[in-house]
């Protein structure tokens, strides 16, 4: 099954040297979108795979794990490579209205399709050494996405995110250094074993804290989210949402990855930082969105309240609570994007993302309203929308292990989400413009018009649709949240029957 699991990461790398040959010509923007097409196909035929046998494992030229690259797929790792080739083509599509041949001439596309190649990457390697190489080529292609254009806003921003990146990347690389010196494995199978059988437990737990602290800063948790407001409102906004929608998730999934299969030694300690941590990321992330007034500050902010929600299903650690946290981080995926999507429409129609300076929107553009009111609506927790199954579930689970605290700061930041979306709401779209203009979707060419809308349509059906038909969706994620509390199978696929 090598070639199944290959192509997710293939295919993006080879559309991305593609592109990078034919920049700055429509035929390389087009390149970009027919990758994002294929990535998709693939991704379907993975999940399909996964679904018919279970956990897929791979060996990168025979090389036996626990000694060559692994690739492996369970139920989440191969939702997350569809999730993200959905996310690729939605945003490739809507590329093609924004970037300009300026930013396709400097490599957006290429760089674009290498991002989306490392987050397939990091979502399907076995061993840590190459989760560390996944995270290298991300942070390259997204410094690369942030400063094209040159807008001094722009380098500045990326300065901060690659800076604090950096030294999560430090962290990450000692940690795993230190592990392999004391198991002689990173192969994240063979380590669930290692971990266990070592004799120094203590050490097992300072390491864990390395890679928590590494994980979480690219997860954006408190204390570790400065970098994320700092630099998510200054690029094209097709950046900003893939930035949204993807890279934060693949810090929460080496979290979820890491303290389900490797560290479960010393859950009491370990989890219990993990649930102060989301409650406080949960808290400081939505009261900064109450304080912004700029349309994509505020979204920024509210990434960080939401992955707080994750996390916090991970330091429950109870099987409906895991369920709740890969429901969460799926259907956050698609949200997230589709409102930073929104958002660049509302600035290109209005000329501003100040929402003091803007409005009109509901009146002249009745459309976006209504798609805005989707996702928003999901964020913030109303049924029957995807986002009120995912905060359901991780306050069912609260509530169940009598964690009343948990449960209530969830629903507090719930509402206070609803005080954001609404402050969007009342000043972009509402109010009457403060020039007395009407932005109406018109005013793009038709090709624009169908390059930007159809892309956050097709996304706001998806979130409508899980809501409405949330079992098969709450099932998939059970059986996922099932592989990583007994991740058996996992070790089974990836090591053998007889090392299991």
């Amino acid at each position: 099954m090598s070639w199944v699991l290959a192509l997710p990461i293939l295919i993006p790398l080879v559309t991305a040297v593609l592109a990078f040959l034919l920049r700055g010509s429509r035929m390389g923007d087009l390149a970009s979108v027919a990758g994002a097409v294929a990535s998709l196909g693939v991704a379907v035929l993975l999940v399909g795979v996964v679904l018919d046998r279970g956990v897929v494992a791979g060996q990168v030229g025979g090389w036996q794990a626990p000694y060559g690259i692994t690739l492996v797929a369970d139920h989440l790792s191969a939702a997350m490579v569809l999730i993200t080739a959905i996310i690729g083509l939605a945003v490739a599509v809507w590329s093609l209205a924004e970037i300009g041949p300026d930013s396709s001439r400097l490599g957006y596309h290429a760089l674009f399709q290498s991002l989306l190649g490392g987050v397939a990457g990091a979502f399907l390697t076995g061993d840590l050494f190459n989760l560390y190489v996944w995270f290298e080529v991300l942070l390259i292609s997204s410094f690369g996405l942030l400063v094209i254009g040159g807008r001094k806003q722009a380098i500045d921003g990326a300065v901060k995110y690659v800076t604090l990146n950096l030294i999560a990347t430090v962290l990450f690389l000692a940690g795993a250094g230190l592990l392999y010196g004391a198991t002689g494995t990173l192969n994240m199978a063979d380590l669930r074993g290692a971990v266990a059988a070592s004799p120094d437990q203590g050490l097992m737990t300072l390491i864990s804290m390395m890679l928590m602290v590494a994980f979480g800063m690219k997860a954006a948790v408190f204390p570790l989210f400065f970098w994320l407001p700092a630099s998510y409102h200054t690029p094209h906004y097709a950046v900003s949402a893939v930035f949204a929608g993807l890279l934060t998730k693949v810090g929460v999934y080496a979290l979820m990855r890491v303290f389900t299969l490797i560290f479960v030694g010393d859950i009491g300690y370990t989890h219990e930082i993990l649930l102060w941590v989301s409650l406080l990321t949960m808290l400081t992330g939505v009261l900064g969105a109450a304080a912004q007034s700029d349309f994509r500050k505020i979204l920024s902010f509210h990434i960080i309240s939401q992955i707080g929600y994750m996390v916090l299903g991970l330091a429950l650690m109870t099987p409906l609570a895991v369920m709740g946290a890969v429901f969460y981080l799926l259907h956050h995926i698609v949200v997230k994007t589709n409102l930073f999507l929104i958002a660049g429409v509302s600035r290109r129609l209005t000329g501003s993302s100040d929402l003091y300076a803007i409005g009109g929107l509901y009146r002249s553009a009745p459309l976006l309203a209504a798609l805005f009111i989707i996702p928003a609506f999901s964020l913030a927790g109303f049924p029957p929308l995807s986002g009120f199954w995912a905060k359901f579930v991780i306050v069912r689970a609260s509530l169940d292990g009598r964690e009343w605290l948990v449960a209530g700061v969830a629903l507090l930041v719930g509402l206070l989400t609803i005080f954001s979306m609404t402050k969007i709401w009342a000043e972009a779209f509402w109010k009457a413009h403060p020039d007395g203009r009407q932005p109406a979707l018109a005013e793009l060419p038709l090709s624009a018009r169908w390059q930007m809308m159809g892309p956050i349509v097709a996304l706001a059906v998806m979130t409508v649709a899980i809501g409405a038909f949330p079992s098969a969706f709450l099932d998939f994620a059970t059986k996922g949240a099932e592989q990583l509390l007994d991740p058996a199978a996992y070790v089974a696929a990836v090591l053998g029957e007889a090392r299991r």
